[in-house]
């Protein structure tokens, strides 16, 4: 399943799946062998919350479809792979499960170098368009193919024939083979994290919604009455008028024309429901979506700053431990503003309940109806809601970021103290809202995060260039219509251990039609990848299959059968085998 990537800044033009093989998995000796243990404490987590009920037509299958991508979203979490992807600029990304982000490799940056005859030339690509990426079932290679322009850094001034043409490199990527034990445990905890993020997000997004549009019924109702007032003559507020009626003063007429007349018994209804509909709405957001995910993410997070901990194994691969402190403090910072916000929205609607109860006993009163079966009401709570609600909106205030909230010296002073028993560090967290402490966490994860990233990126280096065939100026893009095919297989005489075993690289592709002279050719190259090894034998091997010229080669594709390497050539009307 692939998440909202933005590691490419163009259009993605090739990808390629690589999942561990099973042979590397039966070391039973492995220290670092893992097993995510949330499960052991907290129930399934929480998927992304919906609006109660069914729309028109709505079946319910859209529920069953994501708890199928949240099964299979756990499932390939089992294994350990890598996706790799190229795009047209010459960049090639790398993330775990297609899900997290831990490498990008710009081709037009890379240096290159060359060793021949005892002596090292400096190489780099300019213009790069990647057309294929194929990552090694061990982890330890990544040869792709691109089109640019080849530059002697060493000596500007030479040129070669296929200086401009398609390229094969060879990029050493045995960080994920040798740190994968590490990789695959940050990236489980860090995708799940992602997950239970998007989570949270749409819990705030939609109780904000929800609330909105129930508060604005009420604003829409209530913002009668200062019209009326103004209409009367009259400067008193709308709370100098509730106020007034709340003691038994007077109550003036146009207060008695927004009761009985504007408002009415039945619009009263009709607000208090949706009121209380949207606080039922909230209170389960909270408790089925928000709070779970809050509290399982700062639970994920320990685990990863615990790992952090482990200098000699998870340094090297950008999990930094003092971004983890500061990222853990920050999510426990969340768990208290979601404790807060619940408390905050429960006293908020019994305030609302109260005021609508009280507000039905005077228009009962006002129409001369028995008040019996109204509940019965606290004067004091009416002058709280008053003073603090009418014109006051705290739980929106809760879930947007721009709020800041002002406390008073005591519990400033209060917060201060309860720093210097350790634990945590931030004395400024009431001030923000759940919103705006929820998107200091995600900046937190983000820069947390990238250090993997980064760290990851600096240590995949090109091992090998291959020059192919040179493309004139005038060729748009030759290398992504040109069939081509790169496969690995296991060596059968492999003397590595279970867990770390060599490959032999196939790269096949189809020469265009005039170039290096050649007309109707497929090549067949094997064992680059190897060849640079400090071997004294050369391996790099190959051959060059010639198709009938009625013929014309749509596609082409590499299997093994073993002992035997069969190429299989796609042709237009016809399939064409060779046995090497």
């Amino acid at each position: 399943m692939l998440r909202s990537i933005k590691s490419h800044d163009v259009a993605i033009v090739c990808l390629n799946w690589a999942e561990d093989e099973p042979l590397s998995r039966t070391d039973k000796k492995d220290l670092l062998s893992y097993e995510d243990r949330t499960t052991r404490f907290f129930p399934p987590a929480p998927v992304m919350p919906r609006i109660g009920g069914l729309n028109s037509g709505d079946t319910g299958l859209a529920d069953e479809n994501e708890e199928a991508i949240q099964a299979f979203s756990s499932a390939s979490c089992q294994w350990f792979n890598i996706l790799s992807t190229g795009d047209k600029d010459g960049c090639i990304c790398f993330s775990i499960f297609g899900i997290f982000p831990v490498g990008k490799i710009n081709i037009n940056k890379v240096p290159i170098h060359v060793q021949s005859s005892g002596k090292r030339t400096s190489y780099r690509l300019q213009d790069v368009s990647i057309s294929k990426v194929s990552l090694s079932r061990n982890l330890h290679q990544l040869v792709l193919l691109c089109s640019g322009k080849l530059i002697n850094t060493d000596n500007l001034s030479l040129s070669y024939d296929i200086s401009v043409g398609v390229h094969c490199l060879h990029l050493d990527t045995s960080i994920f083979s040798n740190r994968k034990n590490e990789l695959h445990q940050v990236s489980q905890q860090a995708s799940s994290i992602q997950d239970l993020v998007e989570v949270v997000r749409a819990s705030i997004s939609m109780m904000s919604k929800q609330w909105s549009n129930a508060m604005n019924l009420f604003h829409e109702k209530f913002s009668a009455l200062p019209s009326l007032l103004t209409a009367h003559g009259m400067e008193s507020s709308s709370e100098d008028e509730f106020m007034s009626l709340l003691f038994g003063t007077h109550t003036s007429p146009a207060l008695h024309q927004f009761l009985v007349s504007s408002l009415g018994e039945a619009g009263l209804k009709r607000i208090a429901k949706t009121i209380e509909s949207a606080g039922r709405e909230l209170r389960i957001v909270v408790s089925e979506h928000l709070q779970p995910a809050v509290e399982i993410i700062s639970f994920r997070l320990a685990e990863l700053r615990g790992l952090a901990r482990w200098r000699s194994r998870f340094q090297n691969i950008g999990l930094d431990e003092k971004l983890m402190d500061g990222v853990t403090e920050r999510v426990g910072m969340l768990v208290v503003q979601v404790e807060r916000f619940s408390r905050v929205a429960a006293t908020v609607l019994y305030l609302f309940q109260n005021f609508f109860s009280w507000v039905l006993k005077c228009v009962k009163i006002l129409l001369s109806e028995p008040t019996d079966q109204v509940p019965s009401t606290n004067s004091e709570l009416v002058v709280i809601f008053l003073k603090f609600l009418l014109d006051k909106d705290p739980i929106k205030q809760l879930l947007e970021t721009d709020q800041i909230f002002e406390w008073d010296i005591d519990t400033t002073k209060h917060v201060e103290h309860l720093v210097a028993f350790g634990g945590f560090t931030d004395t400024q967290f009431l001030e923000r809202s759940l919103a705006k402490q929820f998107m200091e966490l995600e900046e937190s994860l983000k820069e947390a995060f990238l250090m993997p990233f980064t760290t990851i990126s600096s240590q995949i280096h090109c091992q090998g260039l291959l020059p192919l065939y040179p493309v004139t100026s005038s060729d748009a893009s030759p290398s992504t219509s040109t069939p081509a095919s790169i496969a690995f297989y296991k060596d059968k005489d492999s003397q590595h251990s279970a867990s770390s075993y060599s490959s032999t690289d196939y790269i096949c592709f189809k020469i265009p039609d005039g170039s290096l002279n050649l007309r109707n050719f497929v090549a067949v190259i094997k064992d680059f990848c190897n060849s640079r090894s400090t071997s004294s034998t050369p391996s790099l091997s190959g051959f060059l299959l010639h198709i009938p010229v009625e013929y014309e080669c749509v596609d082409l594709s590499l299997y093994k059968v073993s002992p035997v390497t069969i190429i299989e050539v796609i042709l237009f009307f016809c399939k064409a085998l060779c046995i090497s």
